[in-house]
């Protein structure tokens, strides 16, 4: 089984690595387009200002997205060939039409945007960059069509061994793909808000650019809270999901057990998640039903009992996943979840008796909030992924069946060690561009804009 850990622990690096970045890009686009449209509309040269000082953090972060998105395709025929072979009819359909349609709408628009300023008329410029923010939303969502197909097969049949397409509609308007369409991209709007917050509350901490700045932290104030809402009513769709189709999955963020109802809701579980030996526990009575049924009654299946179904469904076999990763990705993930809440409402409320500026109090540790959704989609992925374990597409292909035949630990472990370091440099050099341009202001940005201009 040690080439199968390393060959996970591969495209999880490379997977992790790489969705550090698409938040960002997915979520900041929007805003970038936001504020051009209201340089058009008010002829306001702060607006365009802002448009260049975020875009230019745009391109960076965009940039390194792409660098490292690559990989992962190629992982697929070098790591992954059974899983290739298996499901590359179906699978490869979303991965083909996001590379030659979402992503070079996405790619020749921003390079149109990048060169077109004084070049295009106003409003011709504006919807460039609002054609790239709509390439990058359909990028993701083909992206996760084809995640969604991992996660909940749909539109197949099997033919000698291989699951082959047979309804293309089905694929693509899959009810999976569409709740990871909306809690992504209201994920990447977060991201995006809070990146802004913390680089406005930076400046406006010293006093540099005020009035700049505050147009900037008002705009991420009020798009945050509403896409961190939606994020929360999205994920509590996505718990409901889980409960239909993966109720394995439901089970381990609760690590629950035995079935139960009414279930409760752990608020915390301290011990051998990986087994049935609770340490210690704090756990609410009849919460976990009401989440799920809108009512204080409701069963909820535990993981002994689903591991008895399952192997009568699926053959002999260990259908019960990491509890302390989805677990504790949950949990990390409400968390942050939560907090971004709690304070995007605080600026909000700032933002609306129009008092913002360094007089909000605390406003320094908003530099530190960066972090927040990045936890959270950090953890969001390891909890759609590890919980569907030991499937790669659920109920259809374990992720044991799916290796590339011939591989070594060596092997595996050596391109491993490469990717990590790689990745390390990248990220590396991203949080030191971001850093540096994001401090310089936007002076920095619009000197390298007349050079192109």
């Amino acid at each position: 089984m040690l080439p199968v850990i390393l060959s996970r622990l591969q495209f999880a690096l490379t997977t992790v690595y790489h969705f550090f970045f698409v938040p960002l890009t997915l979520g900041l686009v929007w805003f970038v387009a936001i504020l051009e449209t209201m340089y058009v509309r008010t002829g306001d040269e702060t607006y365009k200002r802002l448009t260049k000082f975020w875009g230019k953090l745009l391109l960076i972060n965009f940039a390194m997205g792409v660098v490292t998105g690559i990989v992962m395709e190629f992982q697929f025929g070098m790591n992954w060939a059974g899983y290739a072979n298996y499901v590359g009819d179906i699978f490869g359909a979303p991965l083909a039409i996001e590379a030659l349609l979402a992503f070079f709408l996405e790619s020749t628009f921003l390079g149109l945007w990048i060169f077109g300023w004084d070049k295009l008329s106003k409003k011709l410029h504006a919807a460039v960059i609002w054609l790239v923010a709509v390439g990058s939303s359909l990028s993701a969502l083909w992206i996760l069509i084809a995640n969604a197909f991992m996660q909940h097969p749909v539109g197949y049949v099997l033919n000698n061994g291989r699951a082959e397409m047979v309804d293309f509609g089905a694929l693509v308007f899959n009810p999976k793909a569409w709740i990871m369409f909306e809690h992504t991209l209201a994920s990447g709007l977060t991201t995006a808000a809070f990146f802004i917050l913390g680089v406005s509350a930076y400046h406006l901490v010293r006093k540099q650019d005020v009035e700049f700045y505050k147009r900037s932290f008002s705009l991420a104030s009020i798009v945050g809270t509403i896409a961190i809402v939606l994020v929360i009513i999205g994920g509590h769709e996505q718990g409901l999901w889980l409960l239909k189709n993966q109720p394995m999955k439901a089970a381990a963020t609760e690590a629950l057990w035995e079935t139960e109802d009414p279930a409760s809701f752990s608020i915390l579980t301290i011990g051998d998640l990986s087994g049935r030996r609770e340490v210690w526990e704090i756990r609410v009575p009849r919460v976990l039903s009401f989440l799920y049924y809108n009512q204080f009654t409701g069963e909820v299946p535990g993981m002994d009992d689903l591991q008895e179904e399952y192997q009568m469904k699926y053959g002999p076999g260990d259908y019960v996943p990491l509890a302390v990763f989805t677990y504790w990705g949950f949990r990390f993930m409400v968390a942050s979840g939560f907090a971004m809440l709690a304070l995007a409402g605080y600026t909000l409320y700032y933002v609306m008796r129009n008092k913002v500026g360094p007089q909000i109090r605390w406003l320094g540790l908003f530099v530190f909030t960066i972090a927040l959704p990045y936890i959270a989609n950090t953890s969001g992925w390891v909890l759609t992924e590890m919980g569907r374990q030991p499937f790669i597409v659920y109920g259809l292909l374990k992720t044991e069946d799916a290796m590339s035949p011939g591989l070594t630990s060596g092997m595996i472990l050596f391109s491993l060690i490469g990717f990590a370091l790689v990745y390390a440099a990248l990220m590396g050099a991203d949080v030191y561009l971001l850093t540096k341009y994001a401090k310089a202001g936007p002076a920095a940005a619009e000197t390298e804009s007349a050079a192109l201009e």
